[in-house]
């Protein structure tokens, strides 16, 4: 499976649209993916972006829980599946978000993506750039 991979920053316009960068969108049509399945994330202001094969997984290990009586199972299914929304790509390559998600992630005039292998991530430029060199700097002191 082809890992989403780069950064990418992209415009959003009046309407709340943002073109899904080139390569992240050929990655979902490979995944048979008809747009791209997003939520807001749990631990930052981003949007957490992905494709089928993330949510076959998801679902696949949903299925080893109890769907009735095992409190982790609701738990897990509300926190992914109930917040996910499958966006659809326009004919430009371009996802309209929702409100919820554009006040969640705190995004502007510009979209970021970030590629991080089985998902991608939608910033607001400005509020990843101090994530960025925190990420940068913790990978550089686990490295030693």
């Amino acid at each position: 499976m082809q890992p989403f991979v780069s950064t990418v920053t992209n415009k959003l316009d009046a309407k709340g649209r943002v073109s899904i960068p080139a390569p992240f969108r050929q990655i979902l049509a490979a995944q048979n993916t008809p747009g791209v399945y997003c939520f807001p994330s749990f631990a930052s202001p981003a949007i957490e972006c992905f494709g089928h094969a993330l949510i076959t997984e998801v679902t696949a290990r949903l299925d080893s829980l109890d769907p009735f009586f095992s409190e982790e199972h609701d738990a897990r299914a509300h926190a992914i599946l109930s917040q996910s929304q499958l966006l659809s790509l326009d004919d430009e390559g371009r996802v309209t978000l929702p409100e919820a998600l554009i006040t969640h992630a705190h995004v502007g005039e510009r979209v970021t993506f970030v590629g991080m292998g089985r998902k991608f991530q939608m910033w607001d430029p400005e509020r990843f750039a101090p994530v960025e060199r925190a990420r940068l700097d913790l990978a550089r002191k686990s490295r030693s």
